[in-house]
């Protein structure tokens, strides 16, 4: 390989890698491969081991209907594609290798297919090869540039392994993408309020119920990307559980305690802190810290559908256990809902009866045991007693 040819050979290599980080560069990268090697259209398919189906990954230089045409009719003709099956990986085959070009040229695949896109000779490497599906590398020759020469083949040779690490990489990029992504859906779910600082305090992510808390800012909110708490006794708190401390083991027993913080509004927080597990050799701006901070309530969030369907509680039953646990008292309970006092005991000798429970204090247990730790909005005021 000429000095020449030795600089494009790098830089396309790096072209090649770029494009598993960045999507957007494939399609170009195709096309510098395509020319690189000689051909004048390049396509990355693949088929299935039982040959029921294919699927083109990228293409250049093809037009739409001739993509299409090929996979209805003339991937069966292809005298290339299942060769990679029983051949060594990487090796490069062109129409000689399997049969004469004078009988190659006669076959309705080069007359209806190739040929019409000015097309005299193709050739195909494997990047892929499993039990289930082998992927090739597909590439054309133009009439103009001739049949495909030693050259040709030793290019896509060489191409071959970088193509196929490629490959991976980007499955291995969207594969931590999607899951960062559901992390975060599945995050924003929880009502606790969750938010992950690096090395230096600086905030990586937060969940919906941390924004809401920032938004608010009773008793913490944001400054820039740092988290700033809002009266002295959660300064303090916030600091002793968060404090960037070189001694791990005292920073570790540290935050294993739970803490309690009052807000302007007189509300009430606990507060928890916990390390994170990452390689020190990493940079600052990784998450090294959870922090968790969830409303002291007497009333949790509840899984009243599963508490009903538990119970087979009528919808008006469900309304007055709700009630009991949010107000306590009959009479409360009754003005509350606007019904009688009578009405309320009815129900509440119904609940006693369905779940076993001797006292209100019981009920309480019995529903706490359904406590959710993700956000949900349920209503009963509209449901008729």
């Amino acid at each position: 390989m000429t000095i020449l040819h030795a600089n494009r050979f790098s830089s396309l290599v790096g072209e090649i890698y770029d494009a598993a980080v960045n999507p957007a560069l494939r399609s170009g990268a195709l096309e510098q491969v395509s020319h690189f090697v000689g051909g004048c259209a390049a396509t990355i398919l693949s088929r299935d081991s039982a040959r029921l189906s294919i699927e083109i990954h990228q293409h250049f230089g093809t037009e739409s209907r001739f993509r299409q045409l090929y996979r209805d009719r003339y991937v069966e003709l292809d005298p290339l594609l299942d060769r990679h099956l029983t051949i060594a990986a990487e090796q490069t085959i062109g129409v000689t290798d399997v049969m004469p070009h004078a009988d190659f040229l006669a076959t309705s695949f080069y007359r209806e297919w190739m040929e019409p896109q000015g097309a005299i000779d193709l050739a195909t490497v494997a990047l892929e090869k499993s039990d289930a599906r082998t992927t090739i590398l597909q590439v054309l020759r133009h009439r103009s540039r001739g049949t495909v020469d030693e050259p040709m083949r030793e290019r896509m040779r060489l191409l071959a392994p970088h193509l196929q690490r490629s490959r991976i990489m980007g499955r291995q990029i969207r594969a931590r993408a999607h899951t960062v992504d559901d992390l975060a859906d599945v995050l924003d779910g929880l009502s606790t309020a969750i938010c992950l600082l690096d090395a230096d305090g600086r905030v990586v992510h937060a969940n919906a119920a941390c924004r809401r808390l920032f938004a608010d800012a009773n008793l913490l909110a944001m400054v820039g990307d740092r988290i700033v708490a809002r009266n002295t006794q959660a300064d303090k708190i916030f600091r002793s559980l968060c404090e960037i401390d070189s001694d791990v083991g005292t920073r570790s027993a540290a935050r294993r305690q739970i803490e309690l913080a009052t807000s302007v509004d007189g509300q009430h927080y606990l507060l928890h802190a916990c390390p994170l597990k990452r390689d020190r050799s990493l940079s600052r701006d990784i998450a090294a810290t959870a922090l968790f901070v969830q409303k002291a309530s007497t009333m949790p969030s509840l899984a009243a559908d599963a508490i009903a369907a538990a119970f087979r509680l009528t919808p008006s039953e469900l309304r007055v256990l709700m009630a009991i646990i949010e107000i306590g008292g009959v009479p409360d309970i009754a003005a509350k809902l606007g019904i009688a006092e009578t009405t309320v005991k009815t129900h509440l000798g119904r609940l006693f009866e369905k779940t076993g429970a001797g006292r209100q204090a019981d009920l309480v247990k019995i529903a706490a045991g359904f406590a959710v730790p993700f956000a949900q909005r349920t209503s009963f005021g509209d449901d008729a007693v």
